[in-house]
């Protein structure tokens, strides 16, 4: 067996104040100090980690301790690894994600996770120490005041989840207990319109929803203002044809048909900080062919004429990137800049505020609005669930609520006025006032059986009243 054993106590020098450790003195007396053992243990294929543990009464309860943890020979185990170490770790392998997605996970793991577990061995985590963990931080308040909300609180234990399942993989642990740990349920926020009585709220006490779009008045306002900025057309496929900001601005000329009146989302410029980068749409569906209509088409041939024309005047400054929306020198857009410049643009309109990716959610109603059907408007929107598309992006819109309500009423009316005789029979009748109860029974007339005729003999009816033979199979 490998790995030291050795004692040693908690003594400070009188001098110096600092720890004695192992050369103390009175370590040779009975009962001083205690023991420990030290070893390298394989934690991963190819990898070992020194590991010290202590607290023992007796040189023999360490050497039993140490030849326990060596015992299984090159088995990989946890207990070389505390929750800091395998966190960090873990963000090291995730090379194939998005940047945005790893800069979320690197913020959970050192603003959240190490700070309350990393000091915990991975093989001693329980449920107990990530209930206690996420009632600490959803006890806490950032600099604006402000706690932690459900989906911030439900997003970390996703992220201490996905480091755990790959230890599981790497067959360190056997078990996930973050699966087991109850979080507060998140409500997605509901978009609202800005409907003339919340805009005046807004403008009295500023006071505006999570989520808001505008209406379709308030659309082709902004539209009709934004129309001599150089980056017109791009607002106006983003509302129209609800383009994300990262597609929009990575969206290429050699992407765009105009012939054929076709846009083709094939990427996506990603900002992680002040760092750019391309990659693909967010999600398979996302990568689509986006139909432009007659009008879009002639603008974009405008943009492209006026982007020639600054080309032309910058000269060997001009950066040919081939995308479509750059800025003066043909550089690519940075799309925190398109966000900045949205919301820019939005004070000087006058318009109540809204996100740019409020355009993208009023692209979808206008669409459904506009009599689209459901499937269409996913697959324009890129969503691979058209769940997603029927509760988040086609719900908002007055006009066609108000549409749904003025159909239905229309529908009840016409069935009333093609039975105009029934609500009078109802008020004519006499026992009416009187209740249920009141309404006298109705004797029916006596009359000769239809069965018969005259003179005919009883029990055999007429042939012209036979029912016919019933044929199997017809």
């Amino acid at each position: 067996m490998s790995g030291g054993v050795f004692k040693r106590c908690g003594c400070r020098s009188s001098e110096t104040g600092r720890l004695l450790s192992s050369a103390c003195p009175e370590l040779a007396e009975r009962g001083h100090g205690s023991w420990y053992f030290d070893c390298a243990v394989p934690v991963l294929p190819g990898r070992r980690e020194r590991l010290r543990r202590g607290g023992y009464l007796t040189r023999r309860e360490a050497v039993a301790a140490r030849d326990t943890l060596l015992g299984d020979g090159e088995a990989f185990t946890a207990e070389g690894w505390t929750m800091q170490q395998w966190l960090r770790y873990w963000l090291t392998t995730r090379t194939r994600i998005r940047p945005t997605t790893l800069r979320s996970y690197e913020v959970h793991v050192e603003r959240h996770l190490i700070p309350h577990l990393g000091r915990i061995r991975l093989s001693e985590l329980t449920g107990r120490h990530i209930t206690d963990t996420i009632t600490t931080i959803g006890a806490t308040t950032n600099r604006y005041g402000r706690t932690p909300t459900p989906s911030t609180l439900h997003r970390i234990r996703a992220t201490l989840r996905s480091a755990l399942n790959a230890a599981i993989r790497e067959g360190l642990l056997r078990d996930n207990p973050p699966r087991y740990v109850e979080v507060p349920s998140p409500r997605r926020p509901h978009a609202l319109v800005w409907t003339a009585q919340r805009v005046e709220a807004w403008q009295k006490t500023g006071e505006r929803p999570a989520v808001a779009v505008w209406t379709v008045e308030q659309t082709a306002t902004f539209l009709s203002f934004i129309s001599q900025d150089r980056l017109a057309v791009m607002w106006w496929l983003i509302a129209l044809r609800g383009l994300r900001r990262g597609e929009a601005a990575g969206l290429r000329w050699v992407d765009v048909d105009l012939d054929a009146g076709v846009a083709m989302i094939e990427q996506q410029r990603i900002a992680n900080g002040r760092v750019v980068t391309v990659g693909p749409p967010k999600t398979a569906a996302s990568r689509r062919l986006v139909p432009l209509d007659r009008h879009t088409v002639r603008l974009l041939r405008e943009h492209r004429r006026r982007q020639r024309a600054e080309q032309r005047v910058a000269g060997q400054a001009w950066q040919d990137s081939g995308y479509v929306f750059v800025t003066e020198d043909g550089a690519p857009l940075h799309p925190d800049f398109l966000t900045r410049r949205f919301h820019h643009l939005v004070g000087e309109s006058g318009l109540p505020p809204v996100r740019l990716h409020a355009l993208r959610h009023g692209a979808a109603s206008l669409a459904h609005c506009a009599g689209v059907d459901l499937k269409t408007v996913q697959a324009q929107l890129g969503h691979s669930s058209i769940v997603l598309t029927a509760d988040t992006y086609t719900s908002v819109l007055t006009d066609l609520l108000a549409y749904a309500a003025e159909a239905t009423a229309k529908l009840v009316l016409s069935a009333a006025a093609r039975n105009p005789g029934h609500r009078h029979r109802r008020d004519d009748h006499p026992a009416k006032s009187a209740g249920p109860r009141a309404v006298p029974s109705v004797e029916r007339p006596v009359t000769r059986r239809s069965g018969r005729r005259k003179g005919a003999k009883r029990g055999r009816p007429h042939a012209s009243h036979q029912r016919p033979t019933k044929i199997k199979g017809v």
